[in-house]
């Protein structure tokens, strides 16, 4: 903890000299010159860079109390829950055990018990082997941990790839009538569900790994094919979770849709064309109603972090606050931050360069049921194992008064 503070209080410092050098540029009624320019480049490179590690050392020592990140009441299930312990076969150390093995020496090698233990789920035809349950929360963690979006929505763990039916508020009633004791007020037809649905999409990804290594005995294989699947998972789903069409895939928060977030969400007002500017960012702030501020976060990519950290309000005060303390390191507006580099970026008319946003109304429905298979022949020549892996997931805004975007003019 005291390693963090002092990242904290490091980065913070950097701050200060940045805006440093900017205020003397101004106080002097100039540009910064190439020098100053430079200077201010270096340290905006290393703030960022020190937010990164912060976050990382931040999730190792989350790790290490033994504490799984949790960002909604349904994120994860309790512990002793259906989901969690029952009568899946995939629970079991047996299964776990043999799951290992074949990971290192393929099915045709398994002894006739192990074979036995994964054929109780039927999913081995075709080369494919269903994961243990520990196994897939343990990867579902490792991705949660890396994402922007999985540590703030809503998660649903799926035992299969069925969908999940989200009742939506289309239209609401009206106010509540004053009324006498044996009244009951006017009556109101206004109100009206829609229904969207999350359905799972397969998602897959190809790794391999040497033989030689395969062959370490001090190697926890599973744990090395799982870290890898995670990597190359989450990049693919934190750019859905962004820009996803919803096509066989998330529908993302940048995406204009009727089903997820409508333009009727965007603000550019106090915004260039070119730049995010500080009346666009109050705009932003106070379109979205106050209710979902206890809860809400701004997102942006760096690109935008970096014109922002350049702005003041009308006292002539930076607009972002570094937090020298526990939680996000920086606030805007009294907001926390987030940054993600699949946020949009590019700095034009009518484009997407950020939110705000209770992402807990971001809700992600995983299948539970992860494939892998083992291929061995197609990379003999390189001595060299590789691995597919199969998740099932889906996501999409389920509220969609909970997120404001913001867009340049």
């Amino acid at each position: 903890m005291k390693k963090i503070i002092e990242m904290r209080q490091k980065r913070a410092q950097l701050i200060k000299d940045a805006r440093d050098i900017l205020d003397k540029a101004e106080k002097e009624n100039r540009s910064l010159t190439a020098e100053e320019k430079q200077e201010y480049d270096r340290r905006f490179k290393e703030i960022n860079e020190l937010g990164d590690s912060i976050e990382t050392e931040e999730r190792q020592a989350e790790l290490e109390r033994g504490l799984t990140t949790v960002s909604h009441p349904a994120h994860r299930p309790e512990p002793g829950s259906p989901v969690q312990r029952g009568t899946d076969p995939r629970e079991t150390e047996e299964y776990r055990t043999s799951f290992n093995h074949y990971l290192q020496v393929g099915l045709n090698f398994l002894s006739a018990d192990e074979s036995r233990a994964l054929q109780v789920t039927d999913k081995t035809l075709g080369g494919f082997v269903v994961t243990p349950q520990q196994f897939v929360n343990d990867l579902l963690k490792a991705i949660d941990n890396a994402l922007v979006i999985r540590q703030l929505a809503t998660v649903l763990p799926l035992g299969s790839a069925e969908s999940l039916g989200v009742p939506t508020l289309d239209s609401d009633i009206s106010d509540a009538d004053w009324t006498s004791e044996l009244a009951t007020g006017a009556e109101d037809t206004a109100m009206k569900f829609g229904k969207r649905e999350l359905k799972p999409h397969p998602l897959a990804k190809r790794i391999k790994v040497s033989n030689k290594l395969l062959a370490q005995s001090a190697i926890n294989i599973d744990q090395l094919v799982r870290d890898r699947l995670a990597y190359k998972f989450g990049v693919a789903m934190e750019k859905a979770y962004m820009t996803g069409d919803g096509v066989d895939k998330p529908l993302g928060l940048f995406v204009a849709s009727a089903n997820g977030i409508s333009t009727g969400r965007d603000v550019s007002d106090g915004n260039t064309t070119t730049s995010i500017q500080t009346d666009g960012l109050i705009s932003a702030k106070y379109t979205l109603k106050e209710p979902y501020w206890m809860n809400a976060r701004w997102l942006f990519h760096r690109n935008a972090m970096e014109q922002i950290h350049k702005l003041k309000d009308t006292n002539g005060q930076y607009l972002i606050q570094p937090n020298l303390q526990n939680g996000p390191a920086d606030r805007l507006l009294g907001i926390p931050v987030v940054n993600s580099e699949y946020v949009p970026n590019t700095f034009t008319t009518g484009q997407y360069v950020g939110m705000i946003g209770d992402f807990s109304k971001y809700w992600v429905a995983d299948s539970l049921a992860l494939s892998v298979q083992r291929l061995v022949e197609l990379y003999a020549e390189t001595n060299q194992i590789g691995f597919i892996g199969r998740l099932e997931t889906d996501a999409m805004p389920v509220l969609e008064e909970a997120f404001i975007r913001v867009k340049l003019a």
